[in-house]
């Protein structure tokens, strides 16, 4: 009776990407699950023949375990904006990275600046295990400047130093929020710093002076 075991292969069936610099189709290497800021399936790998990072579209088997995104989109999350038919996109959007234990400070922040005017956005403790089709979260590209809320537990958490390292090597707009004496990481050293350990109400008034000078 012939044996069938060795016949079987459970390995992944090969992703084919198109790769831009090679101007050909080649057998993805390193293929991960990733998603779209949409919300939809893809495979981002690399090339096997000049490295460059490639991408292809669809769902394949290493999804099923996964969890599927919400849509992103960087926009006014209050005030009047929020309240049309259609969601409106901010023309000028602040990202506020901080730590879990600063999150009271951070909506706090997040509703006062959306109700002035300044529109605001917010990650989601659990938008952290995603991989995101560009290799970062979407609102980090879509977002013009960085509100940054600098604590000791800001220093060791790994998405709001994500966050701020992208804008620094992006040349995007950070501002430090610094609550307590802390050690200034270089990356934000140069960036204007509003002291929110004392008064909110004072500090929250030179914020809002500071965001708007961009």
């Amino acid at each position: 009776m012939p044996d069938f075991a060795d016949d079987y292969d459970d390995d992944p069936e090969p992703i084919e990407a198109y790769c831009v610099r090679c101007r050909d189709t080649v057998e993805m290497e390193d293929p991960r699950p990733v998603w779209t800021r949409r919300g939809a399936p893809g495979t981002r790998g690399v090339c096997p023949v000049c490295g460059t990072t490639i991408f292809r579209m669809g769902r394949t088997d290493a999804h099923a375990s996964l969890r599927q995104p919400a849509p992103v989109r960087a926009a006014v999350a209050d005030g009047p904006a929020a309240r049309q038919s259609r969601p409106v996109r901010a023309v000028a959007t602040t990202y506020i990275a901080h730590a879990d234990v600063d999150a009271p400070l951070a909506h706090r922040l997040s509703s006062d600046l959306n109700n002035l005017g300044v529109a605001t956005w917010l990650p989601r403790a659990t938008n952290g295990d995603i991989a995101w089709a560009s290799g970062v979260h979407p609102a980090l590209e879509d977002c013009t400047q960085l509100l940054v809320i600098l604590s000791a537990a800001a220093l060791d958490c790994a998405p709001a130093r994500q966050a701020w390292e992208y804008f620094r090597q992006h040349k995007k707009r950070i501002i430090v929020a610094q609550v307590g004496a802390v050690p200034v990481p270089d990356a934000l050293r140069r960036a204007p710093r509003i002291d929110f350990s004392g008064e909110y109400r004072p500090a929250l008034r030179q914020l809002v002076q500071t965001l708007g000078e961009a």
